[in-house]
């Protein structure tokens, strides 16, 4: 597979406090890469590691194959479009003023501007203030701006901050047809909801430390959602079963957290040679935002 970021043992450290911890990120070519996290995990932290906004205080960061650093800063952030923070743009200028300013310093043509205001929709709106735009509206011309070299990366850090759910709506079908078009994108955000509908991989973060990387296949096959039981006599079964395994009833139903296939055959086995009639046995459902508070919380997978 090839990568267009990785990292290796990826650490920031102001003073003696550690905010990133040797984290070995990949991102995939093509991939809309998720990066989750709750607030002050080192999310945005190391997004400007990756474009050198931030010196490392050691490790290794490679974007498109070649070493990040001052020496190759300036060739790879020619291929890399990115959006940290609050969206850029002089409010008492229009939008079309705007892109020409970013199109004048990185020496780009009309159609690189053109191309870059149609992809995020904006063409009805490019003679307005910059003032005058919604939240939503500054997102998009910020990643317009961000999308006018026609990058190959493109990092993105909480890019429906603030949105209602139409903008949230517009940057997910954004990403979408960035990612159609061969960009590798790499977005950070707390929306699960919205990244679970969009990201194609899943890297999340706590505390600075990358507890989970993957796929969300992956990921959901490796989270062992709780067991739920019907049976006939639950208040029984669950008398027999809590020691070990510190079952609980949920609406006459018997929950095993965190077992195994095997462990649950084992446990239906066990009701069974007690006369406990068996009416069924089901993982309980989960969404990514269960399996991350699970993990964020000090679970493991």
């Amino acid at each position: 597979m090839s990568f267009v970021v990785a990292t290796e043992k990826l650490t920031k450290k102001y003073g003696d406090h550690p905010v990133v911890q040797d984290l070995d990120l990949r991102i995939p070519e093509g991939a809309v890469y998720g990066f989750l996290g709750p607030n002050g995990s080192g999310k945005s932290t190391t997004m400007k590691m990756l474009l050198n906004l931030i010196r490392p205080s050691s490790g290794h960061v490679e974007v498109l194959g070649k070493p990040m650093n001052r020496g190759t800063r300036r060739e790879l952030l020619g291929k890399i479009g990115s959006l940290i923070e609050s969206p850029p743009g002089y409010a008492h200028l229009t939008g079309r003023e705007n892109m020409k300013i970013v199109a004048r310093l990185l020496g780009l043509t009309d159609q690189h501007v053109d191309h870059a205001v149609r992809t995020v929709r904006m063409e009805r709106h490019m003679d307005k203030k910059v003032r005058e735009f919604s939240l939503g509206m500054k997102q998009r011309l910020g990643i317009a701006m961000a999308l006018a070299r026609r990058p190959e990366l493109l990092i993105l850090d909480e890019p429906t901050n603030g949105l209602d759910p139409a903008g949230i709506e517009e940057i997910r079908g954004l990403l979408r047809r960035l990612a159609d078009g061969g960009v590798t994108v790499m977005v950070s955000s707390h929306l699960l909801g919205e990244i679970d509908k969009t990201a194609t991989m899943l890297g999340i973060l706590s505390e600075g430390r990358m507890i989970f990387q993957g796929s969300r296949d992956q990921l959901f096959s490796a989270a062992r959602p709780d067991v739920l039981i019907e049976c006939a006599e639950p208040r029984h079964a669950h008398s027999l079963l809590a020691r070990e395994y510190g079952t609980r009833l949920d609406n006459a139903v018997v929950r095993v957290p965190g077992v195994d296939d095997r462990t649950t055959a084992g446990i239906v086995a066990g009701l069974v040679r007690e006369r406990i009639g068996v009416y069924g046995v089901r993982r309980d459902e989960q969404s990514l935002e269960d399996v991350f508070m699970t993990l964020t919380a000090g679970g493991s997978l």
